[in-house]
């Protein structure tokens, strides 16, 4: 049989699972994907966890520990996630040792309601590095405006950070900007900054989304020609970005200290639109050292059905850049649209946030009698 993901991690893609919960950990669902699907990475978010603690049974004993130690609401929420990640981030540690700490990583996020506020990210993200003790862990913070200077200051305190919620393409370059900043300041700092790891989360389908409503509502057969393909052209151009940025004399002299680049990574990359190919925000976004966390139904349908295409990425950035060209002149709005993501985005965690807090209020309450 042709192993497609085997293919797909031969060609500079690392396969990461973006789900988590008890059941999976408890199942040995994680390890199987690992051992069977070239699973070495983890990502989670509010709305996985929501999905996760929903299910109150994996969850029970601990939820009645926690009731009867008087634990509040966000405490326990803290405490219940991180624990499945640093479950997680046993079960791929063996991916870990054997990438020198490149892969086996698992994902946790801070507390999407501080997005805003750059302090709270970075004691938030200290926080969480201190409750999960793992050295596969990632901290998970926005590129917001404030996520920004919350995204240096983690990394000048060792912390290795999954940055999140990238949509545009000035936004990135400040990602990377900030990275590089945080890496510099650990330098100095004292820390060995071989060990700090990071990866730049760029969200791939809620582009097309966002700009195929904008394009339906134009209605030009030029408008419609252009549905589903601004996300791919987005990400693409995102990764020439990425060339750009590790090739300075910068970069050069962080790499030259022990530093290891930050790696684009692809998220968001179900596609939404039952229309499109399940498989095109992998497809089409094959490239040497990017990371695509995917569903697990993603996963088997690349296993079944798809294509490596090697190379593909950097042989489209004229192509992706005739078509934001195209889509600008049909009025879409680049900067507009990504700043309608993000903040969606943050609003979309916050209410899984919300949501998560309720189900771990309810089991707690109904533990306590």
């Amino acid at each position: 049989m042709t192993d497609r993901l085997g293919e797909l991690q031969a060609a500079g893609v690392a396969i990461w699972l973006d789900d988590l919960s008890r059941q999976r950990l408890a199942s040995g669902g994680l390890a199987a994907l690992h051992r069977d699907q070239h699973v070495v990475g983890v990502t989670t978010n509010p709305t996985i966890f929501a999905k996760a603690l929903a299910e109150t049974g994996p969850y029970a004993d601990q939820v009645a520990d926690l009731a009867l130690r008087g634990v509040d609401v966000e405490e326990a929420a803290r405490l219940l996630t991180a624990y499945d990640v640093r479950w997680a981030c046993d079960v791929l540690r063996p991916a870990y040792d054997a990438s020198s700490g490149v892969d086996g990583r698992v994902s946790i996020e801070v507390d999407p309601r501080l997005a805003h506020d750059t302090a709270r990210t970075v004691a938030e993200a200290k926080a969480l590095w201190w409750l999960v003790d793992r050295p596969n862990l990632f901290i998970k913070i926005p590129a917001t405006a404030a996520g920004l200077p919350a995204i240096t200051a983690a990394l000048a305190s060792g912390i290795s950070v999954n940055v999140t919620l990238i949509f545009g393409l000035d936004r990135y370059d400040a990602v990377m900007d900030a990275f590089m900043t945080g890496l510099e300041q650990a330098r100095a700092n004292g820390h060995d900054i071989s060990q700090i790891h990071s990866v730049a989360s760029f969200f791939v389908s809620r582009m097309d989304t966002e700009v195929d409503q904008r394009l339906e509502k134009l209605g030009t057969p030029e408008a419609l020609a252009l549905r589903g393909k601004a996300a791919v052209a987005n990400a693409q151009l995102a990764y020439e970005h990425y060339e750009k940025a590790f090739s300075t004399d910068r970069w050069a002299a962080l790499r030259d200290a022990g530093a290891h680049p930050q790696r684009p990574l692809w998220a968001s990359t179900s596609t939404k639109n039952p229309d499109y190919r399940d498989v095109v925000y992998v497809e089409e976004l094959v490239a040497p050292g990017v990371v695509n966390t995917m569903p697990e139904p993603t996963i088997h349908a690349f296993a079944d059905h798809g294509e490596v295409k090697a190379g593909v990425v950097q042989a489209s950035y004229e192509q992706a850049r005739a078509t934001l060209a195209a889509l600008a002149g049909l009025g879409i709005d680049y900067n507009d649209v990504t700043a309608t993501l993000e903040s969606e985005g943050v609003a979309k965690f916050e209410a899984s946030w919300a949501e998560l807090l309720a189900s771990v209020r309810t089991q707690l309450e109904a533990a306590r009698g």
